[in-house]
C-alpha cells in the first residue's frame, strides 16, 4: 500500500482536536502562571478571595502547562506518530479516540474546579480528590489501549524508537498515579477521602511520583517527540539508532530511583537519601546520550538552523533539556542541596525544563503538525514563528536567571550568622531582597505568554488557509501536505 492509501486510513480528526486543544490549555495555563508570578511580586493581587490566592491557583497553573498542555500535545502527537510509524489506522477507531479526548478534557475541567474551590486531597500536590482520579484511570486505560492495540495491529514489522519511549510513558504514569493516590473515602457521595499514606511513608510516595511523573510524563514522553520530529523536520535518520536504544533501557531503569533526592535532611532514612543521589546522578549519562543523538542528528543539516525556526524550536529545546539534565543531578547531590533546597534556584531549574524543553519542543510538534493535518503548503508565517522562538527565549532567560541569582541569595541568606551565632538576616528580609527577581520573572513569564499568542494567531490563519507573502530569505522550507 502506497504512503498515500495510507494517509487517507490514518484518523487524523482526533489529532486535530488535541492540536487545538493544547494551544487552549497552554494559553490558559501560562496565563495563570504570569498572574501567579506577579501575585508573588505584588501580594495584593490575591485580592483577599480563596478562589484567588496563590494558593489555589498555582496548582491549577501547574496542572494545566503539564497535564493539559503537555498532555494534549502527548496524546496528540502519540496518536500521530503511531499510526505512521506503524502505518495502521488508530485501534478503536474514531469511538475510543473520541473517548480518550473527551474524557480527558472533562479531567482537566474536574481537576481545575476542585483546585479552585480548594477540594482536593491537600498533600504536597495538591492532587484532585478520589473521584477524579478514578476518572482519570478509565480513561487512561483507554488510551493505553488505543495506542498498545496500534502497535499491535502494525503492518510495519519494526517498532520505531518513539513508540518505545511513549509506551513507557503511559504505563508508568498509570502506575505512579494509581500508587500515589490510593485513598479511602469517607462517603460514597462526599469528595472527602483519607490517603493511604501518612508520615514520612506520604512523603516518599509523594516524591516517587513527582520524580518520576517528570521523568517519564515531562521526560520521556517528549523524548519521544524528539525521536520523530526532529529527524522529519531536519530531513534525516537519527544520529543513532543503537543510542537511543541504550538512552531508553539506560533511562527508564535508572529514572524510577531518584524520587528520594527530594528529601535530603528529612526524616526518610539517610540510606534512601544517598539512594537517590546516587541514581540521579547516574542519570546524567543516559540523559546526555539521548541529548547527543538528537543534536547529532542535525549533521549534514545545520543550515536548515537558518532558514527554518520550527527546527529551531526543536533544536533549541534538545539543548534546554542537555542544561537541565545536568543541573538536575548536580542538585541532589546533598552539599549542593544543603545551599538549593526549598529556594527559588528549584524553581528556576523546573522552568528551565519546563519552558525551555517541554515547551519549546511541543511547539515545534504544533508547528509541524498544523500544515500537515490540515492539508496546508506551510505556515502562514514563518517570521511570526522566528518572532515566537526569540520573544519566547528572551522570556526563558530572563525567569532562570532571576530564579538561579534569587535562590542563591536565598540560601546563603538563611544560612548566614553573625559573630554571636545568631542569624544574620530574618525571613521577611530574605523576602525583601527577592522582590526585584520575582518582578523580572514575571516580566519573563509576559514575554513567553507572548510568544504562545503569537503562536495561536500563526496557527489560526494557517488553518483558515490564509497565505502571507514573505521576502524569500523568511520562508521556511514547506511541510508537504500530506506523508
Amino acid at each position: 500500500m502506497t504512503a498515500s492509501r495510507h494517509a487517507e486510513a490514518y484518523l487524523e480528526d482526533i489529532v486535530k482536536k488535541f492540536t487545538v486543544a493544547a494551544v487552549f490549555w497552554g494559553l490558559v495555563g501560562f496565563l495563570v502562571g504570569v498572574y501567579i508570578a506577579f501575585e508573588l511580586a505584588f501580594p495584593a493581587l490575591n485580592l483577599d478571595l480563596p478562589w484567588t490566592t496563590f494558593g489555589r491557583l498555582r496548582p491549577v497553573h501547574t496542572s494545566a502547562v503539564i497535564f493539559a498542555f503537555g498532555g494534549n500535545v502527548l496524546i496528540g502527537t502519540s496518536f500521530f506518530v503511531v499510526q505512521r510509524t506503524c502505518r495502521a489506522r488508530l485501534f478503536g477507531g474514531e469511538t475510543l479516540a473520541r473517548f480518550v479526548f473527551w474524557g480527558y478534557q472533562l479531567f482537566i475541567v474536574m481537576a481545575a474546579l476542585g483546585y479552585v474551590m480548594g477540594v482536593t486531597q491537600s498533600r504536597e500536590y495538591a492532587e484532585p480528590e478520589w473521584f477524579v482520579d478514578i476518572w482519570l484511570t478509565i480513561v487512561w486505560v483507554a488510551y493505553l489501549a488505543a495506542f498498545a492495540g496500534t502497535i499491535l495491529k502494525r503492518t510495519e514489522p519494526h517498532i520505531y524508537v518513539a513508540n518505545w519511549f511513549y509506551l513507557a510513558f503511559i504505563i508508568t504514569i498509570a502506575l505512579l498515579h494509581i500508587g500515589n493516590n490510593l485513598a479511602v473515602p469517607v462517603s460514597v457521595f462526599g469528595a472527602k477521602s483519607y490517603s493511604a499514606y501518612s508520615g514520612v511513608q506520604d512523603a516518599m510516595t509523594q516524591w516517587w511520583y513527582g520524580h518520576n511523573a517528570v521523568g517519564f510524563f515531562l521526560t520521556a514522553g517528549f523524548l519521544a517527540i524528539m525521536y520523530y520530529f526532529v529527524p522529519k523536520r531536519a530531513e534525516r535518520p537519527v544520529y543513532s539508532y543503537r543510542l537511543s536504544i541504550v538512552h531508553f533501557w539506560a533511562l527508564i531503569f535508572l529514572y524510577i530511583w531518584a524520587g528520594p533526592h527530594h528529601l535530603h535532611y528529612t526524616a526518610l532514612p539517610d540510606w534512601a537519601q544517598t539512594l537517590g543521589m546516587v541514581f540521579s546522578v547516574m542519570l546524567w549519562m543516559p540523559s546526555w546520550g539521548g541529548m547527543i543523538n538528537g543534536i547529532m542528528t542535525l549533521s549534514g543539516a545545520w543550515e536548515k538552523l537558518r532558514t527554518d525556526p520550527v527546527l529551531r524550536f526543536l533544536v533549541t529545546s534538545v539543548a534546554f533539556y542537555g542544561m537541565s539534565t545536568f543541573e538536575g543531578p548536580l542538585m541532589s547531590i546533598k552539599s549542593v542541596n544543603s545551599l538549593s533546597h526549598y529556594t527559588d534556584w528549584t524553581i528556576g531549574h523546573v522552568h528551565s525544563g519546563a519552558l525551555g524543553w517541554v515547551a519549546f519542543i511541543s511547539f515545534g510538534a504544533l508547528y509541524h503538525l498544523v500544515p500537515v493535518l490540515w492539508k496546508r503548503k506551510g505556515l502562514y508565517s514563518m517570521r511570526l514563528v522566528s518572532y515566537h522562538f526569540w520573544i519566547g527565549t528572551v522570556g526563558i532567560v530572563l525567569y532562570i536567571t532571576s530564579m538561579w541569582i534569587s535562590g542563591i541569595m536565598q540560601g546563603l541568606m538563611w544560612r548566614a550568622y553573625d559573630e554571636w551565632g545568631f542569624l544574620q538576616y530574618s525571613f521577611i528580609e530574605t523576602v525583601e531582597a527577592m522582590h526585584p527577581y520575582y518582578v523580572v520573572r514575571a516580566l519573563g513569564g509576559v514575554l513567553f505568554l507572548t510568544g504562545a499568542a503569537i503562536m495561536a494567531y500563526n496557527m489560526y490563519r494557517t488553518v483558515r488557509g490564509d497565505v502571507r507573502v514573505e521576502r524569500p530569505f523568511e520562508a521556511a522550507p514547506g511541510v508537504a501536505a500530506a506523508e
